[in-house]
């Protein structure tokens, strides 16, 4: 790893949990706070996970695959769940999870609609920081199911903050901290602020429960948990005993079980206690809890009533072991969540550069909270799901035919990095190898365990594809895991050759895979399909073309060069290790050669518009361009790197090969330029984008009625506001407008929007490439920055601007606002919530407001990475900007 100002002791713990001498990881914050909805509850024939599993079940329908909370932690098996319920004294429910829109319901696809915050974690956990407003008023549940529903796409979505509930500061203002004592012991202190101008009474009621894995098979054992005086005593198979106790002797303890409310749901027979029984009670009085207090989930409960501006705590303690279920000392509790919070302020002090402001700092680590807080349990046994349960109804025998069904292989049981643990709880490949990136400044034992993962034989397809997510793993993500896995190593130090060694193998199936499916026609030019850019082109490129043809992509093509050029750089670096990789790296090389001539003579390159286009090949012979200037004509970018002259001297095999190519195959040689930069002669630019084309690209990446946009590059040229892309095909008529904001296509449900926001992962590729080429041309070499302005700068300049435009989405202005912000009055100026910063999925192209999934860290996470590089806050402490040195 780039070595810390000091090792601490949050460092100290990782390497700890790194050898084994500690089980560090053990516990975390790897409970979803969303499990109804998605695909591995849906049990239905349609193959409709929304209505299958909605909301209304979550309460009262024990999860197969995963469980789901409030502020929740687990072990890493998910055996044991701790998590926090709270009651306003008015709500019809119990707040167990954040509340939100399924797919159908929210006018631009799923959509939480509640406010919460991932304000602080360390890798271990040692500690961590969660926040939430909960309003005092009855919590409008229909209201905002109604308005959402019955407004269109092209207006925008229907807020919480929108519905005036929180109108005279009338919510609870609730933090949630949690600190490890040691691995076998977890303290919390709970602290709800009345915000409100009068006194008001909240239920908080800590809840302990175990997943549910004995209603599946006939025969599993059940665990059991029971009230004590001082709290809950539980034991587990896999956990052993404990105990989870607060500071109060002879609680009010409240027991049910975690099984399915048969007769809520479905008029049956049911459990006399079932899992929303402690609910029940709570807001009716109900008998649903056991009186003799044994069960499977239970719950402290306090009734605090709290004067307007004032503050109560609740402190408590999870203990393994067998040790007596003493009540808790809040004192020490205190101590301890002192101590490690004085911690984690000494660990993300040493990972930022000595110039970052304040202001970034707290971009970053509220970035790298965000990114720790993702890691979620994830089970799903592909095969069981299609099957069904022994001791549960088959499911119909269509489900075989539906979805997932060519991935039986597929037996996920681990922790894994996910996008977010509300909108996206499960894994996209892409995504996390974008994570993987900003993980390796926290943890890199742990990133690069994640991107071997999902290239295990319980992940990767036998034919060699990796998963794309859990919707549909057969779509295909752009291959950038061969990318993250060489920034991994090189933000851990270039010294891990065996993980790099263990990757490449796989990636190397991967690659084979690409090239003998997407390369229809076998001259190098890709397809793939919509490649995670979702509504970018006018026509759905996961589906069907509605002519006889195929669709020849930029991006496609551009991402399998940049592939090529991953491997050759593995190949190369394991080679200077290992000369058996010698013969691997010129493989790679002339296979990068290839694609990157196709690219350039196929006619995906449009020398009138010096700019990239995807190409339609129809039935009759004829060519038609789609000339949609988009991040597809970009991609080609990307797809660049430099080979030192130390490559070629210590690898004779190689050079001799390279030398020859370049000698023998004119044809390919274009995409190799030699370097003429005094000292370094022997240095070579392998890349799509030669020297002509590069300034007429970057003149319209440049260019603020283009691409440039205050706060980063937009993913469509805003060119298209006035000039809308038009398409007629096949009887349909197909249109791209420049569309900054949320999206008014229903592609991929209109819930992402690639036609015109900003998005960070591929502004962070861009300024990588850019880095490459600063590194081939030298800081002589100047463009016009931005296009029009009259002001020339070099590609130095150049990036960190760029880095500082997209860092500034979080920052405030001279107004003291924040763009991420966006309309937002609450945000923009109440104290209380300006300092909380929300991740999105992507940024308005002309605001830098928020769009999409609001707790997106996943890959909006890049931001930690950027500032951790000294880019966009100061002068850069590192060679190069996110991406460079290859």
């Amino acid at each position: 790893m780039d070595q810390p100002n000091h090792l601490t002791a949050e460092h100290l713990r990782v390497a700890d949990a790194d050898a084994g001498v500690a089980a560090w990881r053990r516990w975390g914050p790897y409970l979803s706070e969303r499990a109804w909805g998605v695909v591995r509850e849906d049990y239905s024939e349609s193959g409709s996970p929304w209505e299958s599993f909605p909301h209304d079940h979550a309460r009262s329908r024990a999860y197969r695959w995963d469980e789901d909370g409030l502020a929740g932690v687990c072990d890493e098996q998910q055996h044991l769940c701790v998590a926090f319920s709270f009651w306003n004294g008015r709500d019809a429910i119990l707040k167990e999870r954040i509340f939100g829109l399924n797919g159908h319901e929210g006018n631009h696809g799923e959509d939480a609609k509640e406010y919460w915050w991932y304000l602080d974690a360390t890798p271990t956990s040692s500690f961590l920081r969660w926040a939430w407003v909960y309003p005092q008023g009855e919590f409008p549940y229909g209201r905002l199911l109604e308005e959402n529903r019955n407004r269109g796409r092209d207006r925008p979505e229907f807020e919480l903050l929108d519905t005036g509930v929180f109108d005279d500061d009338r919510y609870w203002d609730v933090q949630i901290d949690m600190a490890k004592v040691d691995p076998q012991e977890l303290v919390w202190r709970v602290a709800v602020v009345n915000a409100g101008p009068d006194p008001a009474t909240l239920d908080v009621l800590p809840t302990v429960w175990f997943r549910n894995t004995w209603s599946w098979s006939a025969g599993a054992p059940r665990p059991e948990l029971r009230a004590t005086g001082a709290g809950v005593a539980g034991t587990h198979p896999a956990i052993g005993p404990f105990s989870f106790v607060g500071t109060v002797a002879d609680p009010t303890v409240l027991v049910c079980d975690n099984d399915t409310n048969d007769r809520r749901l479905w008029g049956g027979d049911g459990p006399a206690f079932p899992k929303d029984g402690i609910g029940d009670h709570v807001l009716h009085g109900r008998p649903t809890v056991d009186p003799g207090g044994v069960g499977t989930k239970a719950a402290l409960w306090h009734t605090l009533t709290v004067a307007a501006g004032g503050v109560a705590t609740v402190y408590l303690r999870l203990r393994l072991g067998d040790d007596t279920a003493e009540v808790l000392d809040p004192a020490e509790a205190a101590t301890w969540l002192g101590r490690r919070q004085a911690e984690a302020d000494e660990f993300h002090a040493a990972l930022l550069p000595s110039g970052t402001t304040p202001e970034a700092a707290a971009v970053a680590r509220q970035a790298f909270a965000g990114m720790l807080w993702s890691k979620q349990y994830y089970r799903f046994d592909v095969d069981r799901w299609l099957e069904g349960d022994p001791a549960q109804p088959p499911p119909p025998p269509a489900r075989t035919l539906g979805r997932n069904g060519g991935w039986r292989h597929l037996d996920a049981d681990e922790v894994i990095s996910m996008p977010d643990p509300w909108e996206y709880p499960w894994f996209a490949a892409w995504d996390l190898a974008f994570h993987c990136v900003t993980l390796a400044r926290l943890d890199p034992e742990w990133a690069k365990a994640q991107l071997l993962l999902l290239c295990r034989e319980w992940y990767m397809s036998p034919s060699g594809q990796l998963p794309a997510y859990e919707w549909s793993f057969d779509d295909v993500n752009p291959p950038v895991h061969a990318w993250a896995a060489l920034k991994v190593y090189e933000i851990d130090g270039r010294r891990d050759t065996d993980f790099l060694k263990r990757v490449f193998h796989k990636l190397v199936i991967n690659f084979t895979w690409w090239v003998n499916r997407k390369d229809a026609d076998g001259n190098n030019v890709f397809g793939g399909g919509f490649l995670g850019l979702d509504n970018i082109g006018p026509i759905d490129r996961s589906a069907a073309l509605p002519v006889a043809g195929n669709l020849e992509q930029s991006d496609g093509t551009a991402w399998m060069a940049m592939y090529a050029l991953d491997l050759l750089e593995m190949a190369v670096e394991l080679a200077l290790h290992d000369p058996t990789y010698e013969d691997l790296a010129t493989k790679f090389l002339e296979h990068f050669t290839y694609v990157a001539a196709a690219l350039n003579s196929q006619g995906l390159w449009d020398d009138d518009d010096g700019f990239y286009y995807d190409v339609l090949h129809l039935a009759d012979g004829s060519i038609q361009a789609l000339k949609v200037r988009s991040i597809v004509g970009l991609i080609p970018l990307m797809a660049v790197t430099v080979l030192e002259p130390e490559v070629f001297e210590r690898l004779p095999g190689f050079a001799a090969r390279f030398r020859w190519f370049v000698e023998h195959r004119p044809r390919y040689a274009p995409a190799i330029e030699h370097c003429h930069l005094p000292g370094h002669e022997g240095r070579y630019l392998l890349s799509v984008v030669d020297q002509r084309r590069l300034p007429r690209i970057l003149r319209r990446v440049l260019d603020e009625t283009e691409f440039l946009s205050p706060h980063g590059l937009r993913a469509l040229s805003r060119v298209h506001a006035a000039q809308p892309f038009n398409l007629d095909l096949g009887g349909g008529h197909y249109r791209v407008d420049y569309e900054p904001g949320e999206s008014a296509s229903g592609l991929f449900g209109g819930n992402s929007n690639w036609r015109g926001p900003v998005w960070f992962p591929v502004n962070h590729l861009v300024l990588g490439a850019l880095a490459e080429f600063r590194r081939h041309l030298g800081d002589e070499w100047t463009i016009e920055h931005p296009t029009g302005s009259g002001h020339q700068h070099n590609l130095l300049e150049i990036i960190d601007d760029l880095a500082r435009r997209l860092v500034s989405v979080f920052l405030p202005g001279p107004d003291g606002h924040r763009p991420v912000f966006g309309g937002y009055e609450k945000f923009q100026t109440d104290r209380a919530w300006n300092c909380r910063l929300l991740f999105h999925e992507y940024f308005h192209g002309d605001t830098g407001a928020g769009l999409g999934a609001s707790h997106q860290t996943g890959w909006t996470g890049l931001v930690a990475d950027l500032v951790a590089r000294g880019h966009g806050v100061g002068t850069p402490d590192e060679p190069g900007p996110p991406g460079g040195g290859r």
